[in-house]
């Protein structure tokens, strides 16, 4: 999985690199064979390192897979932000807003579909030490979504008795769940084609339109 940030020195990228080896490592063996069967050990194989740079950057397994979870979910939320924020710089409305994070929500699924699959199953376990965690990144990314739905009402482009907050975790929870549906079970279909489905959703039940 690609940065969410740049490292400002030699020694920060070089160690920023390494990271990025052990999320990749990990998303994919967790993915595979489950969090509980998953050793540090293999992770440190899979990503081309010695177990001591596993310790080195993280205290634990546990800590590197909660780490996993901010990274990853923070850069949903960073491609949610900047397809909000281009929209905005040439003028687009805020319904064409939230169709481009529907797109920009699609494509990043589909770059990193062992990460969306693990987080959405994370997402309905419980008494897991990272839950917390999980909670606080989920409402990020929501937040992006909510922020984007109010400026909607009150620009007057969406209906007042919208609820917010649970029409941002909707439309979060549709993308997610259409898009590991798509590439379970109709992966045949191409992105654009899926994109074009949820807009005519989204136009429909959000905007009022027909």
């Amino acid at each position: 999985m690609e940065s969410s940030s740049t490292g400002t020195g030699t020694g920060s990228g070089r160690r920023q690199a390494t990271r990025q080896k052990l999320y990749e490592a990990a998303v994919t063996l967790i993915a595979e064979q489950g969090f509980s069967a998953t050793t540090v050990d293999e992770i440190a194989e899979r990503a081309g390192v010695a177990k001591g740079t596993v310790y080195y950057n993280f205290a634990s397994k546990t800590d590197l897979f909660e780490e996993l979870l901010r990274h990853g979910v923070g850069l949903l939320t960073a491609s949610l932000r900047r397809a909000a924020e281009e929209t905005e710089a040439r003028g687009g409305t805020r319904i064409e807003a939230l169709d481009e994070m529907i797109r920009a929500g699609l494509v990043f699924i589909d770059r990193y579909p062992a990460f969306t699959q693990l987080y959405v199953a994370e997402l309905w376990r419980t008494n897991r030490a990272w839950q917390s965690t999980l909670m606080v990144v989920r409402q990020e990314a929501v937040a992006v979504v909510e922020t984007v739905l109010r400026e909607g009402v009150e620009r007057g482009e969406l209906s007042a008795e919208i609820d917010v907050p649970l029409t941002a975790a909707a439309l979060v929870g549709m993308v997610l769940v259409a898009a590991l549906d798509w590439q379970a079970f109709q992966s045949e279909r191409s992105l654009d084609d899926v994109h074009s489905a949820l807009s005519l959703l989204l136009r429909g039940r959000v905007s009022g339109s027909r």
